[in-house]
């Protein structure tokens, strides 16, 4: 089993809206966190599907920090 995080915004219409760093491109909504997660683990399926045997592997997510400025 392969694991990935998942970067989770909420929209102006009340939308998740989530995306994994490790694979550009990869995102999708819901309108709850529960189906925003079922429909990332097809999104994440369907992308991995797809990816090329030459393209390079993804990256490896490292984490969030804030940055303050002034």
């Amino acid at each position: 089993m392969k694991e990935y995080y998942m970067v989770i915004e909420q929209d102006d219409n009340g939308w998740y809206v989530g995306s994994v760093p490790e694979l550009p491109g990869c995102h999708t909504q819901g309108h709850s966190i529960e189906e925003l997660t079922e429909r990332m683990k097809e999104a994440i399926h369907l992308y991995l599907e797809d990816v090329d045997e030459f393209v390079s592997p993804p990256s490896k997510f490292v984490g969030f920090q804030k940055v303050a400025i002034l």
